[in-house]
């Protein structure tokens, strides 16, 4: 039940969204559901939408209520798996954040 956190280059040929393509740039397996247990147990508003069972994609313009909450959750975590795990989402978030053809996918099992 982990939230795999993946780094997708959306590439775009033209208008259309046919012509539509993501590419894996980077991802996060949450192997261990420590990431999942940590979005479960969260009462931040984004944290809280990550579903260990679907699928929630943000873009680079969700990204900085996202760093805000990551940033709040690593102070308040006390294990470090756990501290561990969302600073590695957080450095993802990061490079999605400077990078506007970049989503995050939060993808549950």
């Amino acid at each position: 039940m982990g939230v795999d956190v993946i780094v997708v280059r959306v590439i775009r040929k033209g208008t259309s969204p046919k012509g539509r393509r993501l590419e894996v740039a980077d991802s996060f397996p949450d192997v261990r559901d420590v990431f999942a247990t940590v979005c479960r147990e969260s009462r931040l508003p984004m944290l809280r939408r990550v579903d260990p069972y679907g699928s929630l994609v943000l873009t680079s313009g969700e990204m900085s209520q996202f760093l805000a909450e990551l940033t709040e959750t690593s102070t308040l975590v006390r294990d470090d798996p756990a501290r561990n795990a969302v600073e590695q989402v957080r450095a993802l978030a990061e490079r999605c954040a400077a990078e506007a053809d970049l989503e995050l996918h939060l993808e549950g099992d």
